[in-house]
């Protein structure tokens, strides 16, 4: 099975001085590398606020915590930030490809946003017949048709790029325009850089071959016009023309480095390189997702297995799981860290499944093998990163144990904690989660609709929670209520009634003065409140604890509300089927931005005539 994404966590708000959050976060920036790579900011609900590089992810991402920012944007940004996620890359130039093709791939709001892919320098090649034209231009341009290719890190690239190609290839550069009006050569013929298609001086079968030529260098098909450099080179050497030497010199090392391809983009390829790592007991899974040359990103996965078996059957055990039950896309490769001892039959498999071929490699070169070189890296720092929270982790347990002593001496592992949400009675939900020392058991969290009580009572929507729960399920360690010693007490009475009060420690967390964060209350049956210093980490993870119950409430809460409400309102007009329903609410994106629609805008909906885009209308306004 696979567990959800591992990659590196730090929970939200830090502008709450004592919650738990901001301490995980600077946790999670003191454990960043010192390496170049790409982070991102990710806002509660794991909506993507901002991607940027970093020569030194750790020193980049620190810098954003500094007391000293007063930009307020920055300031924005930081305040709604609720994790962080890294993927590593090699060099600073690898990282500034990747991060802008996640800026163009997730558009997130706190990016300045450039338009029409304007952030880089492409190379084309026009489609015009039969003397296509090289040029290099800002984005991809829908008004210019062609071969593109890029982007090009830099625009001192993009035109080394053309001069050179110039000189080896000698295509036309001039504008149509200026093409079509020639009578006689221009300036380019003199110094060959063309071979002046303009007026006839070249074949249009010769300049084919200088075209296709053009291509193959920009694809990276460049062996044969190296080997021909380097001739021309030795030659002109023999000959004692050290000028002409120096100048093939020169196209040889402009030509290495504009071919110096970078790991996080290349030409072509579509794949997904899986890598995969065990350190300390612990494994870890890194998938990188690589379509159309573009590495669009990764996640780690810290999938459940036994570490004592070898990396190979585990890594097996993880693909068939991972294609079978989380992606449903198949890419024509998947390249792997580990040689699968059934890596015929998962081949097989998956094509059966896909109803397309995929090949398997293990053994690769070249920008492959850089990719595989970038996903061992990841796996290898999550599992570091990962190893360290799991650290700190059994450190808050031990504290809490130690702080519970007072209370009771059972030995503490499993913690489950109980939240109500609803927005004024309505669509309540009941949430339960579960952590160990292991963290997060995501796998155990459970939601519950809670029905046939008063709305707005939240003792009774507890005590049916509570009692759905336990009817079925063996209690835990500790069983954490969101609330002071009114629903402490119900959760007694629960418990008491199902005869199992004895077998788990029952504890209230109570909002403390002003209800800020930090003041909180341990309520308990037996004993009095116990009220922890705000920088205990005992404190610290029983907050953490609950604000995850109550984040997995309101979420099942406002899904449930807001489908409530969507489909309540349109189903009362006449004539308004579910097709059309759904129609609608896809068209306009939601209900908010229907009740924004003129008539005439619902009226221009497929399937929607003006007369009932009149009734609509009027039900939802009048």
């Amino acid at each position: 099975m696979v567990n959800a994404p591992g990659t590196v966590n730090a929970p939200a708000t830090l502008t709450a001085p004592a919650d738990d959050k901001q301490a995980r976060l600077k946790h999670l920036i003191k454990r960043l590398p010192n390496l170049p790579g790409v982070y991102k900011m990710l806002g509660k609900n794991g909506d993507i606020l901002y991607v940027g590089k970093a020569k030194s992810l750790k020193s980049r991402v620190n810098s954003y915590f500094a007391k000293t920012i007063d930009h307020p944007k920055t300031r924005a940004l930081v305040a709604r930030i609720h994790n962080i996620e890294t993927i590593i890359t090699r060099s600073e130039t690898e990282a500034l490809l990747l991060e802008q093709n996640l800026i163009k791939e997730y558009r997130p709001p706190y990016n300045v946003l450039l338009r029409d892919d304007k952030s880089y320098l492409y190379v084309f090649i026009s489609a015009d017949q039969p003397y296509p034209r090289l040029a290099y231009g800002r984005g991809k341009g829908n008004h210019q048709k062609g071969k593109f290719f890029g982007p090009f890190p830099s625009a001192h690239a993009a035109k080394e790029t053309l001069v050179m190609m110039q000189k080896m290839f000698q295509m036309r550069q001039c504008t149509n325009t200026f093409f079509r009006q020639r009578k006689r050569p221009c300036l380019e013929y003199q110094i060959k850089r063309c071979r002046a298609p303009c007026v006839g001086f070249v074949t249009p079968e010769e300049y084919a071959e200088d075209v296709n030529n053009t291509i193959r260098f920009l694809k990276g098909d460049s062996s044969d016009i190296h080997n021909a450099l380097i001739a021309k080179m030795e030659k002109a050497a023999d000959d004692l023309d050290f000028e002409q030497a120096v100048f093939y010199r020169d196209q040889l090392s402009m030509l290495r480095e504009v071919q110096a391809r970078q790991a996080v983009y290349t030409i072509k390829g579509e794949a997904d390189v899986i890598a995969i790592g065990s350190q300390a007991g612990m494994t870890c899974v890194n998938v990188l997702t690589v379509r159309g040359g573009r590495v669009l990103g990764g996640k780690n996965y810290f999938p459940d297995v036994d570490s004592s078996e070898p990396l190979p059957e585990n890594l097996s055990a993880f693909i068939t799981s991972f294609y079978f039950q989380v992606t449903d896309d198949l890419p024509a490769e998947i390249i792997l860290s580990h040689e699968l001892p059934d890596q015929q039959a998962v081949s097989e498999a998956l094509a059966t499944h896909f109803g397309s071929k995929v090949a398997i490699k293990t053994s690769v070169r070249e920008h492959r093998a850089e990719w595989l070189d970038l996903a061992k890296l990841n796996a290898n720092n999550a599992l570091k990163t990962k190893l360290g929270d799991y650290l700190e982790l059994m450190n808050r347990f031990k504290v809490l144990k130690e702080t519970l002593k007072v209370v009771t001496e059972r030995p503490i592992d499993r913690i489950e904690c109980f939240d109500i949400s609803h927005t004024m009675g309505e669509a309540t939900i009941a949430s339960c989660v579960v952590f160990d020392q292991g963290g997060a058991r995501r796998r155990d969290y459970r939601q519950y609709a809670i029905h046939d009580i008063q709305g707005g009572d939240d003792y009774a929507a507890m005590k049916q929670a509570l009692t759905r729960r336990y009817k079925k399920q063996p209690l835990p360690d500790l069983l954490l209520i969101d609330g002071g010693k009114g629903q402490l007490n119900m959760a007694k009475e629960v418990l008491t009634e199902l005869g199992i009060l004895d077998e788990t420690l029952l504890i209230g967390v109570a909002k403390g003065e002003g209800r800020k964060a930090g003041l909180e209350v341990l309520h308990f049956l037996y004993h009095e409140p116990l009220d922890l210093p705000m920088d205990s980490k005992a404190l610290h993870l029983l907050m953490h604890i609950r604000d995850e119950a109550h984040r997995f409430a309101i979420t099942a809460h406002r899904k449930k509300r807001d489908k409530r409400r969507s489909s309540s309102v349109l189903e009362v007009i006449p004539g308004l089927g579910e097709k059309r329903r759904r129609d609608l609410l896809n068209h306009f994106g939601g209900l908010q931005q229907l009740l924004g629609a003129s008539q005439q805008e619902l009226g221009g909906v497929p399937g929607i005539g003006p007369v009932l885009a009149k009734t609509i209308y009027k039900v939802l306004h009048e």
